[in-house]
């Protein structure tokens, strides 16, 4: 987001909200050398390498649906026009920029980015005992989902009820149903991050110098 100019961030806290509340209340400590004068408690930075960002955090309860905690980000966004959404919980290399031109362009009310997510094993397609193709975990052939990369306009909290409202649910089907929701298809690399097995996978990834999100 930031490579593609945005600066101003909003978390939607829950569970465990106050460890990341204390990230980032310490951030700047963490990324400068310091000196503490500990007889008056004053601390001199030095060399601070911390980005140019506005991160509100609003707690929105810990078991909020993803629908609810947007509602409760309501009285922050409903005045601004259109925001962005993501989860947070994936990676991807999709032009943030093209996406909401993409957005903007078609004038609805809400904007998916559909993803081909990698296949968790080897395809094979067989015919009649016989393999004829092989290919170790490919970009998945057909079928688009939601890559969780979002553009909306205030209206969307029109649709949604309450803290138990799930944003994938009622609030999007509806949206789809009233022909307010368009797909911004990206053919480039996404990957999600659900299981240790997958934390491993892109950590190493990263380390070695070719994760495509990198930029």
């Amino acid at each position: 987001y930031e490579r593609h100019g945005m600066k101003e961030f909003m978390l939607a806290l829950g569970y465990k909200g106050e460890m990341i509340k204390d990230y980032f209340l310490n951030y700047h400590a963490r990324q400068s050398d310091l000196t503490v004068h500990l007889e008056g408690g004053q601390v001199d930075y030095r060399n601070p390498t911390a980005e140019d960002w506005h991160v509100s955090m609003v707690d929105t309860g810990a078991h909020t649906m993803t629908g609810g905690r947007l509602l409760r980000l309501k009285p922050h966004l409903q005045s601004g026009g259109t925001f962005m959404l993501t989860y947070g919980d994936g990676v991807s290399d999709v032009d943030i920029t093209a996406l909401l031109a993409f957005h903007r362009a078609h004038g609805r009310l809400a904007t998916v980015t559909a993803v081909r997510p990698p296949v968790r094993f080897g395809e094979l397609s067989i015919d009649e005992a016989r393999v004829t193709s092989f290919q170790e975990k490919p970009q998945a052939g057909e079928g688009w989902i939601n890559g969780g990369f979002l553009v909306f306009e205030p209206g969307v909290f029109d649709f949604i009820a309450d803290d138990s409202t799930m944003l994938e649910r009622e609030p999007l089907e509806q949206i789809a149903r009233n022909h307010q929701l368009m797909a911004y298809q990206h053919p480039g690399y996404w990957q999600c991050m659900d299981t240790l097995r997958d934390r491993q996978a892109l950590e190493d990834l990263w380390a070695s110098g070719r994760a495509p999100w990198k930029g």
